[in-house]
């Protein structure tokens, strides 16, 4: 069995207010999945989006995050473009790299109120 390397990279650490992470590179990339945390939450919430790019230069959404939750064996991995998170919690959305060459993406996060904000992204290469 071939030999798998990942990268854990913080793309926003706390960060207390709307912020876009710098470019993340995603040429070789196989798998990636990204770790959304809100924290010191009272009031609002934070909406965490990506864009990705093919050329470094442009970037567009990307509505393809694979979601964590529960499927029956009948339904297909259910895809959304934002993850909400309205309490102090952490989810995790894979994104769907199957049928996408990409060269790099950024993680948003858009503060409404108050809490910290932080995205960690766990890239896997051949």
């Amino acid at each position: 069995m071939p030999k798998t390397l990942q990268q854990t990279i913080v793309a926003l650490n706390a960060v207390t207010a709307t912020t876009t992470s710098a470019a993340i590179p995603l040429k070789g990339v196989r798998k990636a999945t990204l770790f959304l945390t809100r924290a010191a939450h009272s009031a609002g919430n934070t909406a965490f989006t990506v864009t990705v790019s093919g050329d470094d230069t442009t970037y567009v959404g990307y509505n393809k995050l694979v979601t964590n939750v529960t499927n029956t064996n009948s339904q297909t991995p259910i895809r959304v473009a934002t993850v909400t998170l309205s309490s102090n919690t952490t989810e995790t959305v894979s994104m769907d790299l199957a049928l996408d060459a990409l060269s790099s993406m950024k993680v948003v996060a858009t503060e409404t109120t108050d809490g910290t904000h932080t995205a960690k992204v766990v890239l896997e290469y051949l």
